[in-house]
């Protein structure tokens, strides 16, 4: 009985010892305040869908403290850092080039919409530039359309961003901001408060989600929305490519279907939510006011050389910037229906 009892005890610590074996885990960076949506809803999200859709044979760890700065989170996952980041393509200046298709202005008024037909245009299209190569991608998405945030002007002048010096987090809402006589000041969303509040900057080109969620109210005074947005910022979210590789079909299946188009849609529904509630927290503090037609009408042909330039640059990374913007408007048409 004793040597029998032996033999089960002897097996069910192989059988475990195998289940521990077998297990992988997964290191995901975080650089932003765990309350941030971004974070909480969709990483933290990602995170427990990864080890449901796997059967518990991949799980994660989000690391306590961040790795690097935001500009640095593409290199850290590339490099096995950690096994998962994400980021903003844009931090990079001169990296990506096809990520430009879904920052112009006017795009639309829903994330999800726009987020969807990103990741498909890029699943269909865009990977093929090759800039991603260092990595497994697992979603390209963009925020909701982003707004003007003053702390004093007047909201109904075609130039009341003349001389404004505003905080932007590099790519295309550079651009805007230069195109519409604005002074670009350049960095990070997390240090967003500290540029507004020491009067580094005299406003922001951000969504209503990102002007509560780094409590930014406090700092401004008035907002000018418009119509599709007057930019939009992309993320990444990219896996080690050795890592993946290291992974059986099976995995690499269960988790291609939690990200993807599923992790762009989930994305894109978190900022939609989130904006709502960033504007619902401003009423009484912040005027918001939409853009007059003078102020739409000037502003369109002010950024349309800079639209144009975006293509072209898409077209720089190797594919057909004019073929890859049809198929994303055609993609974000499909999305919002």
């Amino acid at each position: 009985m004793k040597k029998a009892l032996l033999t089960l005890t002897a097996m069910a610590a192989i059988g475990f010892a195998s289940s521990a074996l077998a297990e992988t885990k997964l290191t995901i960076a975080n650089w932003l305040p765990p309350t941030h949506p971004l974070f909480s809803n969709v990483v933290v999200k990602m995170a427990e869908n990864i080890t449901e859709a796997t059967g518990g044979e991949v799980t994660t760890s989000i690391l306590p403290a961040p790795l690097g700065p935001p500009p640095a989170q593409f290199d850290i996952a590339a490099n096995g850092v950690a096994d998962i980041t994400f980021g903003v393509q844009g931090y990079t200046a001169g990296r990506f080039k096809t990520f430009n298709l879904a920052e112009l202005p006017f795009l639309g008024d829903s994330a999800e919409a726009i987020s969807v037909a990103y990741w498909n245009t890029y699943d269909k299209m865009l990977k093929d530039a090759g800039e991603y190569d260092k990595v497994k991608v697992l979603a390209v998405f963009a925020h909701g359309p982003g707004a003007i945030f003053l702390k004093e002007g007047d909201v109904a002048s075609p130039d009341v961003l003349n001389g404004q010096k505003l905080r932007v987090g590099g790519g295309f809402v550079h651009k805007v901001a230069t195109a519409l006589g604005a002074v670009p000041v350049e960095g990070p969303s997390s240090k967003a408060y500290e540029l507004l509040s020491q009067g580094v900057a005299d406003g922001i080109l951000f969504p209503f989600e990102s002007v509560n969620a780094f409590k930014l109210i406090p700092e401004l005074s008035t907002a000018i929305t418009v119509p599709g947005g007057l930019y939009n910022t992309s993320f990444f979210i990219v896996m080690n490519k050795a890592k993946w590789d290291s992974l059986t079909p099976e995995q690499q299946a269960e988790i291609d279907s939690v990200t993807g188009e599923a992790l762009a849609r989930l994305a894109g529904q978190m900022w939609d939510r989130e904006d709502a509630k960033g504007r619902q927290a401003m009423e009484g503090k912040i005027t918001v006011s939409p853009a007059t037609e003078a102020q739409l009408a000037a502003w369109r042909e002010a950024l349309q050389p800079a639209v144009d330039a975006q293509i072209t640059e898409v077209s720089a990374s190797g594919i057909d910037g004019k073929a890859a913007r049809e198929l994303f408007m055609a993609e974000l048409e499909a999305a919002s229906k």
